[in-house]
């Protein structure tokens, strides 16, 4: 990904309008090793992921904790306990992840308990 300075990325959050949204910006902001998944929330919000629980199970192992850059959709199951870090979870999701005992956590969350991004995969949906 191309540089983006972080005052960019600053005026990138003015334009967004929802309240969580900024508020995890401005504190990725405050924590370098958060960078790139500041660039990739400050963009346009077409460009977040949409990843479906099927997709995230083929790309982990068990006690991974993932990240999504956007939401986590309900196709498919979860076959091993994860921890998942995205920006929204949609509701089918909640209950699908209970049975697996795997735990979702927001972005905001995460960067206040682990601001130096250890841990963690990221996966994003690159065509």
């Amino acid at each position: 990904m191309n540089e983006i300075s972080k005052t960019t990325l600053k005026k990138r959050s003015k334009n967004k309008t929802a309240p969580e949204l900024v508020e995890t910006i401005s504190l990725a902001l405050k924590n370098p090793a958060w960078l790139s998944v500041t660039k990739i929330l400050s963009g346009p919000t077409r460009s977040f992921s949409a990843i479906n629980l099927d997709n995230i199970d083929s790309k982990t192992k068990a006690g991974d904790t993932v990240l999504i850059p956007g939401k986590v959709l309900s196709k498919g199951e979860l076959t091993k306990k994860l921890r998942i870090v995205a920006l929204s979870f949609s509701e089918k999701v909640k209950e699908k992840v209970k049975e697996s005992k795997s735990e979702l956590v927001t972005i905001l969350e995460e960067i206040k308990k682990n601001p130096k991004f250890e841990g963690i995969k990221l996966i994003t949906n690159t065509k």
